[in-house]
């Protein structure tokens, strides 16, 4: 802050002759004039406020480079600078603490345990003191999905910034899963960076099971030192950290340090898990480990009622609708909690509500403080506005598009044969769309499992349908990307010690939001001995379960070995539970196959073609089913067939351009 700055701010509060602004008032016969001196004189009060805490925030900035510089030149050891940077806790910050837990427990219903754990690791630094820029604290909050984590660490920064305890109630989030490998170095470091220095003294990681070892190892620095060395010259530029290569900059940054914040590791898993992924003395660098626990039938009851008293208070305030609901309304929206995300699709299901009261209050334009009766007959979320007709509540919301549905179920009409297969897509696409259905009203649904196995032999149209069902998934919205990504045992195995799990993540991760379709599967295990393939199946199966939502995988081959490939481990056919078996085109299917292409490819068959190939394609799939590749052999036979043609307009130039005869395809020479 600038002199100029500092004046006129006093000036704000003072006056320029040194006297408060609210003493300058003169009498008048009413009181307004004295109540806009006071309002203005708290405004000036909160500026003043504000701008000392930025101008500590810069002192410390400063005094942090300062002793990093008199460090590195001898002039101060790690020891005088601990000793010199220890803060300590004053009365005052004591008493602030006092009745905290009580109140994150009027918000976080549930987890009383939790929160007294909280509120300790939050109150240590002050106990302890704390040491200039290194962390206030390292905390492990862990436990199941959908237990009060995310909604406890936002209540206790807004209630310690209320107290004066935060300079604000600013939450910095990094997720660790964007920065699956080497690739993203710059910008781990850029957002961390951004991070360390934004607002706020609470920053948290999230997902540092999928992060990159290289910047686990970083953060585990940060936490365990207080520091973390960079390994190339970077310089801050407009607030950003840049990788300025060999250039000489007069103001290099050479390490990262916390800034003096809180940092927040955030997981569904516990110590051990951190200590497999970040090593044992990460673990032992945490000030607190904070355990949630899943709820009890009690306690997700009165989550339940204590969302219900939001979306009144929402609505009041908003549509200015006066919104009451019946026990079976509030049973409805219990059972939305589900074991794998505990209580978090309650909230969402009253968001859902409150969207759809919002439609009709749009639509209808009801009159102000209309009564909204909500009800739920059969888990039929339903709402009677001013003792009229009941509606669908949660129908009164747009429907998702689903435009894309029917060009997807004409192609699955156009491709030969393969009934059995088209009706199990058909089935997986109503059975998601019935999940999605009982979701939009309000009604529990279970999760389904879509990994596939496709089993049958080369040529029978397995790929063609995985990239259909891929297509499928994305139409009705079960999947966000629909690409079909197919690869192989060497796009997964590597060739060396090490190299197997990073090329089997990689894989996984650009299939993530589709379809990973996986040829010739059973490929993969070679026996007990096959290090490098238990290595890729074991590493597939735990990606299969860290990205259930977002990832379908689909497993081809021979029938026989992919059950024998389903024993190489034990998690693998429980997570494959839909096996089709794809036959073999019959002739008269590889015909139709056949005249399609041809038509796709600009040609039509002579008359007399038709009888000759369906029994040339009936004998060889009555001989030889297994090797003849199915479609692939009736492509391969058009090939030829226009091979041949084009040589016959060579000594027949009048003849038709686009007409193949039976002779082109030389069915003497393809038996």
């Amino acid at each position: 802050m600038g002199a100029s700055d500092w004046e006129d701010l006093m000036n704000g509060v003072f006056g320029p002759g040194g006297r408060l602004r609210a003493g300058a008032a003169k009498p008048a016969q009413s009181q307004k004039p004295a109540q806009d001196a006071q309002q203005t004189l708290q405004k000036n009060q909160q500026a003043l406020s504000e701008a000392l805490a930025r101008q500590a925030e810069e002192i410390s900035r400063l005094g942090g480079e300062l002793e990093h510089t008199m460090q590195r030149d001898g002039l101060l050891t790690e020891a005088e600078a601990q000793a010199a940077r220890r803060t300590v806790l004053t009365p005052a910050q004591a008493d602030a603490f006092d009745g905290l837990e009580e109140t994150l427990g009027k918000s976080v219903l549930g987890q009383p345990e939790f929160l007294k754990q909280l509120v300790r690791a939050f109150k240590r630094p002050f106990v302890l003191g704390t040491a200039g820029e290194t962390a206030r604290g390292v905390l492990l909050l862990h436990g199941p999905a959908g237990t009060g984590k995310h909604t406890a660490l936002e209540a206790i920064a807004r209630e310690m910034a209320d107290r004066k305890l935060l300079s604000g109630p600013q939450i910095a989030w990094m997720d660790l899963g964007l920065y699956p490998g080497p690739g993203q170095e710059k910008l781990f470091l850029q957002d961390l960076y951004s991070a360390l220095n934004g607002p706020g003294q609470i920053l948290v990681f999230c997902h540092y099971e999928r992060c990159h070892p290289g910047f686990l190892n970083m953060l585990a620095a940060l936490a365990q030192t207080g520091k973390a060395p960079l390994n190339s010259r970077y310089a801050v530029q407009k607030g950003m950290l840049v990788d300025v290569g060999t250039a000489l900059v007069p103001d290099a940054v050479s390490q990262l340090t916390p800034r003096g914040k809180y940092l927040v590791f955030l997981s569904e898993k516990g110590p051990e898990k951190l200590a497999d992924r970040m090593g044992a003395g990460m673990v032992n660098a945490l000030s607190d480990v904070c355990a949630t626990r899943p709820f009890t039938e009690e306690e997700l009851s009165a989550i339940a009622g204590r969302g219900l008293e939001q979306l009144t208070e929402h609505a009041a305030r908003q549509l200015k609708l006066t919104v009451t609901a019946d026990e079976d309304f509030k049973a409805l929206a219990r059972r939305q909690a589900s074991p794998g995300r505990g209580a978090e699709p309650i909230g969402e299901f009253y968001d859902r509500c409150f969207q759809a009261l919002a439609e009709y209050k749009l639509e209808k334009e009801p009159a102000v403080g209309a009564a909204a009766a909500l009800t739920a007959p059969e888990s039929r979320a339903l709402v009677v506005v001013d003792g009229g007709q009941p509606e669908d509540l949660l129908g009164l919301l747009r429907q998702e598009y689903t435009g894309m549905l029917d060009e997807v179920d004409r192609e699955l009409e156009n491709i030969v044969g393969l009934a059995e297969v088209k009706d199990y897509v058909l089935r997986l696409k109503d059975s998601v769309q019935a999940n999605q259905r009982r979701a939009q009203a309000g009604m529990k649904t279970g999760s389904v499992s879509m990994h596939m196995i496709f089993a049958g032999n080369p040529g029978t149209g397995k790929t063609t349908i995985a990239r259909l069902v891929g297509k499928y998934l994305k139409a009705i919205g079960a999947l966000r990307g629909g690409q079909l990504v197919e690869v192989s045992r060497a796009d997964l195995v590597g060739r060396y010690v090490g190299h197997t799990a990073p090329l089997t993540n990689q894989v996984i991760r650009s299939a993530l939001g589709g379809v990973l379709f996986i040829d010739e599967a059973y490929s993969l295990y070679r026996g007990k001995d096959d290090s490098f393939g238990l290595e890729a199946i074991d590493t597939l199966v735990k990606g299969m379960e860290d990205h259930r939502d977002d990832l379908v995988v689909i497993l081809a081959g021979y029938s026989r070995e992919m059950e024998q490939f389903l024993t190489a481990n034990s998690g693998l056919a429980s997570r494959f539970p839909n096996k089709i078996e794809f036959p073999d085109y019959t002739g008269e299917e590889l015909w139709r196959i056949l005249e399609l292409n041809a038509k796709g490819r600009g040609y039509r068959l002579a008359e007399g073609c038709q009888a000759p190939l369906t029994e040339c394609f009936t004998r060889a799939q009555a001989e030889n089913a297994d090797e003849n590749g199915n479609g692939r052999m009736a492509r391969n036979l058009l090939e030829r067939a226009i091979l041949n043609q084009s040589r016959r307009l060579a000594a027949e130039p009048e003849a038709a351009l686009d007409e193949l005869t039976l002779g082109d395809f030389a069915l003497e020479e393809a038996e």
